[in-house]
This record gives C-alpha cells, structure tokens and sequence, in this order.
C-alpha cells in the first residue's frame, strides 16, 4: 500500500536531518498536517514553528540561510505562494539564497478543505521567477530523492508536495535529478508528457491507447523549471504530436512550459489535460479530478483527437 506523498516527505526530512545538521525546517503551525511534525519530534532544536505568519517565516528562513544552514519551509502550497509571494521574490529568488520552499497540499489535494486550500496556481507563480528551481514530484521514491536533491543544490527550490498518495511509477534505483525529464515509455505516434500525480495516469492512458493501436511515448517532467528542453523537442520531432496532463491550471503550468519549447524547437499539433480556468470544489479527491477533467479517460482522448489531427494534416 503506497503511502501519502505528504508521509513521505515527512520521513524524508528526518532522514536528511540525520545525514546533514545543517537542516533546518520552519512550518507555520500546520506541522502536524505537512508532516513536518516528524523532523520536530526528531530535531526540535533544528525545528521552528512561526505560527501563522507565512510572510515571516520565509524571511525569517532567508536569515537563516545566510549563516551557512539550510532551511526547508514547510505550510499549505497556496499559503506559501500567495501569502508569502514578495518575501519569496525579495528576499529568496532575488539574490538567489539557498531556501527550500515546500508546498503541502498540492494541487487539488487540500480536497476536504475546499477550494480556499487547493493550490492549482502555484506552479505558474513561481515558474516565473528568476533563479527558482520548481519541482513536482509523481510517487513516494521520487519524493523522497527530490528532498535530498533539493539539499544538494545551491539556490532556491520548490517542491509541491501531494496530500495523497500515487502508484508508484519508479524503483528504488532511479536517478532524479532536477532537470532531466524521464522517458517512461517509448513510443511513435505520440508523446504524452505528464507531471506529478498525472504521470500514472498517462501510463495507464497510454496502455489503452496502445489496445487501440496508437503507440504512445510517455515523458514524466518532474522538473517543471528548468524544463528539459531537449528531450521534450526530440521526442516531439519523433511522434509529431504532444498531449500534456497536469493537476494546475491551463495557463501557467506544464501546458505553457512545453509549449513554448515546441514553439521553439519543434512545432506540432499539442492538446492538454489541465484544470480549465476554474477552481476546483469540496468532495472526494478523486472525484474532484473527475470533476476538473484530470483523468486517464480525459488523456486517452486527448490523445486520439491530437494524434487525428497530425494525421491530417
């Protein structure tokens, strides 16, 4: 039984707290529900609550950073991009400073919460600013590598961190490294490129579509930016056709990032799977995925309708 992604971050963090001392981790009275908890329980001299003031903790990590430690800071994705938005542009993306942002409840998946608590824009928002690595990562391995690759790095990383759990989709022995996109599946007639929670899905869609004579490449891009221009471009200029499935809105997210590749490096026909401008609702997690066309039967005919359109034309 695979665990919630949030479980696994929290694990990952005592396990990288007890390999590095120096890091340290901030949550903002949300510990228990982020996970963060465990790295407290562990390490309460390296592990700080703030309360309820997202603004603060992030400059409050931005100080600390600059004695040599490295701080993760840990709350709700949308409290973290929307609250704390110019402290994470003045004092973090700005002069580059080695801050770990981790966003809980990614996406849909603050579900029972209610629309207040998904965050379906937060990708766009920090996609856009200067010297920000954003990271997403699609089953419990690659949580827990994406965790200590964001320790390794220099500079400021965010990682989205699902409240659900995913099937896996990697084994242990995998190299994540932020970046570098993964060919899971090769294919000829079309590429599926998918991202966090997704990435199952568009494996399972691609085995349908293969049931049907289509023989679809699925490339997980864990690394929404930098992007990985060339496998995204060379894949294309191979299958001729794109569909990308993500759990963000359309505008903003994995949709825009390769299409802008491909509009450089290689024009072909792209459809998407993406949250059509709205917000989501209250409900079952899965339902709610239902509800904003984030499913495998939403990418199979994605699919079907691209690959029809390189076809003709």
């Amino acid at each position: 039984m695979t665990k919630p992604l949030r479980d696994v971050f929290g694990e990952a963090l005592v396990e990288l707290g007890a390999s590095n001392t120096e890091v340290v981790v901030l949550d903002c009275d949300l510990a228990a529900a982020t996970r963060s908890a465990y790295f407290g329980k562990r390490f309460p001299e390296r592990f700080f609550n703030l309360g309820i003031t997202e603004a603060n903790m992030v400059s409050v990590a931005a100080g600390i950073s600059t004695c040599g430690k490295i701080p993760f800071v840990s709350t709700f994705s949308f409290l973290l991009t929307l609250r704390a938005t110019d402290q994470i542009r003045s004092q973090i993306s700005y002069p580059g400073l080695n801050v770990k942002l981790m966003g809980a409840n990614g996406g849909l998946s603050g579900f029972s919460d209610g629309v207040t608590h998904q965050a379906i824009m937060d990708l766009a928002i920090l996609r856009a600013m200067p010297r920000m690595t954003v990271v997403v990562p699609s089953d419990e391995i690659a949580m827990q590598k994406a965790v200590f690759e964001a320790a390794a790095c220099d500079g400021p990383v965010f990682i989205r961190v699902s409240r659900v759990s995913a099937p896996s989709v990697h084994t242990p022995g995998m190299n994540l490294q932020f970046g570098k996109g993964i060919c899971l599946r090769t294919g000829a007639d079309i590429t599926i490129v998918a991202m966090g929670m997704m990435v199952w899905r568009a494996l399972e869609a691609a085995e349908r579509l293969s049931a049907e004579g289509i023989d679809a490449e699925v490339i997980e891009i864990h690394t929404i930016k930098p992007i990985d221009e060339k496998l995204i471009a060379e894949s294309a200029g191979k299958t001729g056709a794109v569909v990308t499935a993500e759990e963000h809105n359309r505008f903003g997210g994995l949709l825009s990032a390769v299409a802008e590749v491909l509009g450089v490096h290689a024009p072909v026909p792209v459809e998407y799977v993406a949250i059509e401008d709205r917000y989501g609702g209250s409900g079952d997690y899965e339902d709610l995925m239902t509800e904003c066309g984030l499913t495998v039967d939403h990418i199979v005919r994605k699919a079907r309708r691209c690959v029809k359109r390189k076809r003709s034309g």
